[in-house]
This record gives structure tokens, C-alpha cells and sequence, in this order.
């Protein structure tokens, strides 16, 4: 399930999308985004740190994309925010974590399942951008 984090820093990328080639101030994101202001920049800055946005200093400052919105994939940015897209460990490519309680993961029905629910989701956001995502 997509976290309330991850939606929102969808929502702030968005309207970084859509404007791409300016720096917005947190606040302004925050209304088109209608996110908390206060919780957007926690968001900001650990997508500062993941490379995603960065910023500006001084009265003409704010945040902008750190890289084209054609090249950030959706299924990335909530990977750096949720983590693994897989319901359950032993389906993840990222975090894989053989279950405790499994006595044969090659033979389980449950795993094989998950997997393919994973490699559904990892097909759909691996392959939208933020610029699709943004719709223009």
C-alpha cells in the first residue's frame, strides 16, 4: 500500500514537474500539492538527499528537480520513500528475505503469486515517469 509519505512526495514532484524549469518555495508547493507545509519539508529534504531535487538559498530561492522529470521513474521514488514493491519478502528483488516459516520457497504457490503481483507493479511504475505521471 502506497503510505501517505509517498503520496505526497508524488504530488510535490508533480508540481515540480509542471514546472520545471523554475524554484518554488516549499509553501507554494505545498498549496498546489496540498500537502502539510511542515511535513512537505521533511519530504524535501530527504529528496534532497536522494538526489531527486535540490535547492536554492536567498529570496529568489526554493526547490526544483535535480534531474529531468523524464528520467525519474515513478517505482524509484517510491522504492527511496516505502521501500520494496513486493507485498511480502521473499518476492522482492531489492530486500529479498526468505521466510521463516517456508520449508521449500521453490515449490511455494504463495511466493510464486506474490512475485508475479510484484513484477506487475514494478512493470507499471518502473515505466511511468514523473513527466507521464505530471501529464504534459
Amino acid at each position: 500500500m502506497l503510505s501517505m509519505k509517498a503520496k505526497y512526495a508524488l504530488r510535490a514532484l508533480m508540481v515540480l514537474a509542471k514546472n520545471e524549469k523554475k524554484t518554488l518555495q516549499s509553501k507554494t508547493i505545498a498549496k498546489e500539492a496540498d500537502v502539510p507545509q511542515k511535513f512537505l519539508e521533511n519530504i524535501l529534504q530527504e529528496l534532497r538527499h536522494q538526489g531527486l531535487v535540490d535547492s536554492k538559498r536567498g529570496i529568489f530561492g526554493g526547490y526544483y528537480l535535480a534531474k529531468p522529470s523524464s528520467e525519474i521513474s515513478v517505482g524509484n521514488l517510491i522504492r527511496m520513500i516505502d521501500g520494496p514493491l513486493a507485498p511480502i519478502r521473499c518476492a522482492s528483488v531489492t530486500a529479498y528475505q526468505k521466510c521463516d516459516d517456508c520449508p521449500d520457497e521453490n515449490a511455494c504457490e504463495i511466493r510464486r503469486t506474490m512475485v508475479e503481483v510484484r513484477n506487475a507493479i514494478a512493470d507499471v511504475l518502473d515505466n511511468k515517469s514523473l513527466k507521464d505521471m505530471a501529464g504534459y
